[in-house]
């Protein structure tokens, strides 16, 4: 589907060669979109994702990963017919042994993000399994473009109306019990952006999550300490403004909480029961 020096190009060890054959890509692929040749359109994508982002000669993947994000841009607004073939190898190389390309499939995945907006977000437990990887990478470039990409994916699910939070919660759940600081960073800002959603009532998960944000008050990053802190003071905040909160899954947890070892963590808790009572004594909720 791609002509012979294009394809030299493309896995070529020169960034400057795979770039420029990302170009020619992309430029064929808007052209391959102006005949409606889908198959090839496929077929090229195929080629991208299957012999060359999981080839074992890293410039080979490299170029594969670059070559994805050019089709993406290429396609456009039809991308979302592309979205099932796109992803999966761009997913897979956040595992990749070696960094930079690691860095490249972040940078892939930003790419098709900023096309394809809220088309994401069917693929987002994927997606953010992939941004824990690369929030806990040891290599700084992979990190500075995680972090990038999880701003990005942060505003696709801030103005989609379509965000579905109960897919979402077994793998918050799984995740915030991790002890790693920038897995922490990462859930504990997630959990505040999805409460900032209008159409997202967060206190309804709330069970699922509140022992993991009060075991984030004793962590040793002070940042997430405060962030765990804020998080927690907002929901105490709406459990006393909402007319109807479930006290009972949390109960058992604040219990918990209050014989901790941590200060801090008895602290709070006591705070939480003492909320919790004066709301029963002010009436049934």
């Amino acid at each position: 589907p791609l002509p012979p020096a294009m394809l030299r190009s493309l896995g070529d060890r020169s960034y400057d060669k795979r770039k420029n054959a990302a170009l020619e890509i992309e430029s064929l692929i808007k052209q391959l979109q102006k005949k409606d040749d889908t198959d090839r359109i496929c077929a090229v994508i195929a080629m991208l994702g299957q012999d060359f982002a999981t080839s074992t000669n890293s410039n080979h993947r490299k170029g594969g990963l670059i070559g994805l994000a050019a089709t993406s841009i290429g396609l456009n607004q039809d991308i979302k017919l592309y979205l099932d073939a796109l992803l999966p190898p761009v997913l897979g190389s956040f595992d990749d042994p070696e960094s930079r390309v690691r860095y490249y499939s972040c940078e892939s995945l930003y790419n098709i993000a900023k096309i394809a907006r809220g088309h994401i977000l069917k693929y987002f437990n994927q997606i953010f399994d992939g941004l824990c990887k690369l929030f806990a990478d040891g290599d700084v470039d992979v990190k500075n473009g995680a972090n990038l990409l999880d701003r990005l994916i942060k505003d696709i699910v801030t103005e989609s109306e379509s965000f579905d939070v109960e897919r979402f919660i077994p793998l918050l759940q799984k995740y915030v019990r991790r002890t790693n600081p920038y897995i922490r960073q990462l859930v504990v800002g997630w959990i505040a952006v999805l409460d900032s959603v209008p159409g997202i009532n967060m206190l309804d998960w709330l069970p699922d999550f509140l022992d993991g944000l009060f075991n984030m008050l004793s962590d040793s990053n002070r940042e997430i300490r405060q962030a765990a802190d804020s998080a927690l003071t907002v929901f105490l905040r709406e459990t006393k403004e909402s007319a109807v909160v479930e006290f009972g899954p949390m109960v058992p947890i604040l219990v918990n909480q209050c014989n901790s070892h941590q200060r801090f963590n008895r602290l709070t808790a006591i705070k939480w029961v003492r909320e919790f009572l004066g709301a029963r004594q002010g009436g049934d909720r």
